[in-house]
């Protein structure tokens, strides 16, 4: 039932593959933080990838994009999970609860971000990407953006598709279901790297992964054949309203 409910707002949203997964999991199933952050990491991957090619078959993706935020996401994911590493060696299981707390600020933080970006849509101001110093150019911006974004990934499998997603809406001016598709895309390249981390550090719960996709898999690729036609604005209200409620209670 996670898998479904995660899948079918990943197929409508692009948002809260490992950001909804993550806090459910852990609150609701009793998965430790560390197992649900490397399951969380593959889950994304796979969830992913049928909505994916769906935007992709309908010319919603920016592969120019994808390839410049992938130069810094890749070895930011790497990064990450070597960090996480390094923390668990000296933490142990204290490790967990760390996690829980980074994991709680970024579920709180983010819906503020996508706030934001949401209210310079409305009101018709230009992308943060029009008002940043020359020398800031599109290339370098991608390649920063996927780094950060690259980082959280590999250390809490969260901002794939919710934080990078708001990032590309600040900086860059694309139609919303373009940046929506080229964030699904590239967070199918991440979330792979990250997992291939996560699977080498020995956290991931695979029976686990196998229920969760059971559900999330046809649950994303059939949403996202409609995500395109239908208002899912309402939609990303309740999504992130759950997300802060999630953060609070992970906290």
């Amino acid at each position: 039932m996670i898998g479904l409910l995660v899948g079918a707002m990943v197929g409508l949203t692009g948002v809260g593959g490992g950001a909804l997964l993550v806090p459910l999991i852990v609150l609701f199933l009793g998965v430790p933080p560390l197992i649900a952050v490397g399951t969380g990491a593959l889950f994304v991957t796979a969830t992913k990838m049928g909505a994916a090619w769906s935007y992709y078959r309908q010319g919603f993706v920016d592969m120019a994009l994808v390839l410049r935020m992938s130069i810094g996401s890749i070895p930011g994911a790497i990064i990450g999970v070597a960090v996480l590493a390094l923390i668990r060696a000296r933490l142990g299981t204290d490790v967990n609860y760390l996690l829980k707390i980074m994991i709680g600020v970024l579920l709180i933080v983010t819906p503020g971000f996508a706030l934001f970006q949401a209210y310079l849509r409305k009101t018709g101001r230009r992308s943060l990407r029009e008002r940043l110093p020359v020398w800031i150019t599109p290339q370098a911006g991608a390649v920063a953006v996927g780094l950060f974004g690259g980082c959280l990934v590999g250390m809490t499998s969260m901002g794939s598709g919710s934080l990078i997603m708001v990032l590309l809406v600040l900086f860059y001016s694309r139609s919303l279901r373009t940046l929506v598709g080229t964030d699904m895309v590239h967070s199918v390249l991440l979330a792979f790297v990250a997992g291939m981390g996560h699977i080498a550090l020995g956290d991931i719960n695979f029976h686990l992964l196998g229920a969760l996709l059971l559900g999330s898999i046809p649950a994303a690729w059939i949403t996202a054949q409609y995500a395109t036609s239908i208002r899912t604005a309402w939609l990303r209200i309740v999504l992130f309203s759950a997300l802060v409620a999630a953060g609070i209670s992970m906290l």
